[in-house]
Order: structure tokens, then C-alpha cells, then sequence
């Protein structure tokens, strides 16, 4: 029929395209979203710290177009994608890949996360860098009140919400394969997951990283 006509012939969304969604997010009111000018916090962030997360993001999934695997975490970190605006990854990541990619925090080391280095090492040693995509099932960093350096478990109102975001970047991405990594992301994706592995943290580095090379190699 007609609706399904449009639909098959619609256009591709573009990074551009979620990027602008996230930023204008409102599911989220007690999580600080990276991309949002709002959520910036003069005391931890730099000066255009949502900008530049925003062209963090855009600069990554562009360079991943047609990646064949999304990898699906749970919630953003403080020492990850709270300051990078990328999933699964810290400033040190940033630093390492160079410009265009660029800090936010006013942290002057730059933020390091054990679960970013573990899941960025196993995408280096397959080679699989630029094959994967990383997102998590709540696009935004879940904090204790008052503590906006710290990290809390996602509740199921904002895990849902962020179901809307993940099917605007499969949408994007069409991959081949969607991997959840830990129980959450796992529930989320159901029979859409073509695998899973454990959480690097809480003592999951060993087995996340066992799992993670044998689907990627």
C-alpha cells in the first residue's frame, strides 16, 4: 500500500540525523546526555563540551559506515562516553585515534575507563576496529543525585526509552550482526541479539574478552 511504499522508499537516515535526536532527548531527565548544551556542567565540562561530543559522535559513525556488528552495552560512564560521546569509550580512546576527535573534560589527563580499554583492546587485536559499532541501550550517563561523578544502574523506564535511539542507529548502521555485551543489553535486544558476552566490569574482563575475540575473529 501507499504507507509501505514511502516507507521502503525512505531515505537512509544520516549520522547528522540521530546525532540531532540525541540532542534533543527529554526521555532522560535524571541522566546527563553528552549532546545536550542543558546537561553541560561548567565545573567538569569545556567550553562547547556538547558540540564537540556531538561531532565526536557524527565523526565515529561516519567512519564505521557499513560496520557488519553493533556491540550493545548498558548505560554511559562517567569516565566514558559521558565526556567522549562515543559508547564504550574514553578520552584516552580520543586521544589515541587524534583529530578530529577531541576531549571535554576539564580533567587534565583525559578520563580512562577499564571497560573501554578492554573492549577497544579486543576490537584491536581482531583488527576489527572499524567493523564494529559501539552503542549502549541508554545513550545518556544515569548518576546518583547530587553526584554527577558517579555511575548507578539505568532504571527500566530509561533502558526503554533508549530503545527508540538503538532502532534509529540500526536503522543507520544495518548490520549484519548485534551483539549484546552484559544482561541488560541482553534483555533489551531479546531475539534480535545474534550473540552475547559478559560485561567487562565486576570481574568480567577475562571472560568479555575471551567472548569478544571468538565473534569477531
Amino acid at each position: 500500500d501507499a504507507a509501505a511504499h514511502r516507507t521502503l522508499n525512505a531515505p537512509r537516515p544520516t549520522s547528522r540525523d540521530l546525532v540531532e535526536r540525541l540532542a534533543a532527548a527529554e526521555e532522560f531527565p535524571d541522566c546527563a546526555c553528552p549532546y545536550r548544551e542543558a546537561d553541560e556542567d561548567p565545573a567538569l565540562d569545556l567550553p562547547d563540551a556538547a558540540a564537540t561530543r556531538r561531532a565526536n559522535l557524527r565523526a565515529y559513525l561516519d567512519e564505521r559506515a557499513g560496520a557488519r556488528c553493533v556491540l550493545l552495552g548498558e548505560a554511559m560512564g562517567y569516565r566514558g562516553g559521558r565526556f567522549s560521546g562515543v559508547s564504550f569509550t574514553a578520552e584516552r580512546q580520543l586521544d589515541a585515534w587524534g583529530p578530529p576527535y577531541r576531549r571535554t573534560s576539564r580533567t587534565a589527563a583525559g578520563w580512562a575507563e577499564p571497560s573501554a580499554t578492554i573492549i577497544h583492546g579486543a576490537l584491536a587485536e581482531t583488527g576489527r576496529e572499524h567493523d564494529a559499532v559501539l552503542w549502549n541501550s541508554v545513550p545518556a550517563h544515569p548518576y546518583r543525585p547530587g553526584r554527577p561523578l558517579s555511575n548507578r544502574l539505568p532504571t527500566a523506564a530509561e533502558v526503554r526509552a533508549g530503545l527508540t535511539y538503538l532502532d534509529a542507529l540500526l536503522d543507520l548502521v544495518r548490520p549484519e550482526h548485534v551483539v549484546a555485551v552484559g544482561r541488560v543489553a541482553e534483555r533489551l535486544l531479546g531475539d534480535r541479539a545474534t550473540a552475547a558476552v559478559r560485561h567487562p566490569a565486576q570481574g568480567g574482563a577475562t571472560a568479555c574478552r575471551a567472548g569478544l575475540r571468538a565473534l569477531l575473529a
